[in-house]
């Protein structure tokens, strides 16, 4: 279950990835304390950190610090050895999310990744490949990652990577192409993210099911009690759980606060304000990663949240009534059917009644005269058009939209009107039952789910 919980404490780090000197290190150094100064002044919770790649491949790396000295000092004695032929864009990531979820597991903060970078890196597809997979686990601990592109030039052969490392993280790619406005750019970083981000995910796309064993390992088990602490659940207040009554549910601690939960409280908490599965929760306190049994945690899940199946009991009487009703439907459905023949023919009804033989047609009756179908338009000129046809005497007309049928029965001629299907009687149980409101479909329900109206 995805839970967005108001986080104030903020950690900056910025990641140095500079192979030119487009920007001078005296200008930087200006600029990184003009945003500390700044954000300061909104959040006095606020940290940094540093990372700098050598050239003998080795990260220099400082994290979680208040005093803008110390990072001063560390960009004043490592900027001129730093590595300038090449840029380590994603072993900078790999460090520094390996740093993320190894704090995240003690407390929450939003991590703000800033990275100043003037070259593409030239690793291969997999490197791209492994930092992408982090990325998706480092959304769920705040992580949000903002580049700023500094250079001359107007497009790069790694734009696209650029934008999708920055978009799975709720960032941005932000292009600096002269020196003077690299100060501008970086202010405009200061504001919180967590505060000002509008779009968040959905849980289901949250974490994948493979990760489990990430997690897992990276969240801690509940300790025991020290003998002398009141068993006493933070969560109830009750010595004796109120889920299972039972003695023998013991009291565990988080071993960071120290804040107590019952087995079943703990679990039950852990459903529903966990990460992504069941039994990983954060602490209700110091928002540390904790984790439960997972069987036990499924084992409440099931008794408690997870809905029985309706089963409808029915009689034997309704359900002779209901053959019954199907029974007398289908057989008024076939009485109409055979209705629409205009003639009951009998297989040597002739033979068996000599006095009812009939001459030929030919010998009794002139041949009929074949008239043109006339077409007129009923109700001026603007009305509709229908074809009509004489019948035998020539005065009248029948229109052909009339289905009809002439049938001889002893000398004498009968119309009989064919049924149309539109008169069938539909079934007596109506399947689909519609709001006459507002068209919602109801089911089970004489109320209207959507608009309150009552059918």
């Amino acid at each position: 279950m995805f839970k967005k919980t108001s986080i104030s404490s903020e950690e900056f780090i910025f990641y140095i990835d500079l192979t030119t000197d487009f920007i001078k290190k005296k200008n930087f150094i200006k600029n990184i304390g003009s945003f500390i100064k700044e954000k300061d002044k909104f959040n006095t919770l606020s940290s940094y950190g540093l990372l700098l790649f050598q050239s003998d491949d080795n990260p220099v790396t400082l994290y979680d610090k208040t005093d803008f000295n110390a990072i001063t000092e560390i960009i004043t004695e490592k900027w001129d050895t730093r590595e300038i032929k090449r840029s380590f864009f994603e072993n900078g990531l790999f460090e520094i999310l390996a740093y993320v979820f190894r704090r995240s597991r003690d407390a929450r903060k939003n991590y703000r990744i800033i990275i100043i970078s003037d070259t593409p890196s030239t690793l291969s597809e997999d490197y791209h490949n492994a930092l992408y997979d982090l990325l998706i686990k480092a959304k769920k601990f705040d992580t949000f990652i903002d580049i700023i592109r500094v250079g001359e030039e107007q497009f790069y052969n790694d734009d696209v990577k650029l934008k999708v490392v920055t978009s799975e993280t709720h960032g941005g790619v932000l292009y600096c192409n002269d020196a003077k406005s690299f100060f501008n750019i970086l202010m405009s970083l200061v504001q919180s993210k967590s505060e000002f981000n509008v779009v968040h995910p959905e849980a289901s796309s949250q974490i994948l099911k493979e990760d489990k064993i990430f997690y897992e390992k990276l969240a801690v088990d509940l300790i025991s009690l020290d003998p002398d602490e009141e068993e006493k659940c933070d969560i109830c207040e009750k010595e004796v759980c109120p889920i299972c009554s039972a003695y023998s549910d013991e009291v565990h601690k988080c071993f960071n606060c120290n804040v107590r939960y019952h087995a079943c409280c703990a679990a039950d908490y852990s459903i529903n304000n966990n990460i992504g599965f069941h039994h990983i929760f954060r602490c209700l306190n110091c928002q540390t990663l904790l984790k439960l049994d997972e069987e036990y945690v499924d084992m409440i899940y099931e008794e408690e949240y997870e809905e029985e199946p309706e089963i409808e009991i029915v009689s034997h009487g309704s359900v002779e009534e209901k053959i019954e009703e199907e029974y007398i439907e289908e057989s008024e459905f076939e009485e109409q059917v055979f209705e629409q023949d205009h003639e009951h023919v009998v297989i040597g009804e002739d033979i068996l009644n000599p006095e009812k033989l009939k001459s030929p047609p030919s010998l009794s009756k002139p041949p009929t005269l074949v008239t043109p179908t006339k077409k007129v338009r009923v109700g001026g000129y603007f009305g509709q058009e229908i074809a009509v046809k004489p019948n035998g005497s020539g005065n009248n007309f029948i229109s052909p939209t009339t289905e009809s049928v002439m049938g001889d029965t002893e000398g004498s001629t009968k119309t009989e009107e064919k049924i149309s299907i539109t008169t069938l009687r539909p079934p007596r149980r109506s399947t689909v039952k519609l709001c006459k409101m507002c068209g919602q479909t109801l089911i089970g329900a004489s109320t209207c789910p959507k608009c309150g109206f009552k059918n």
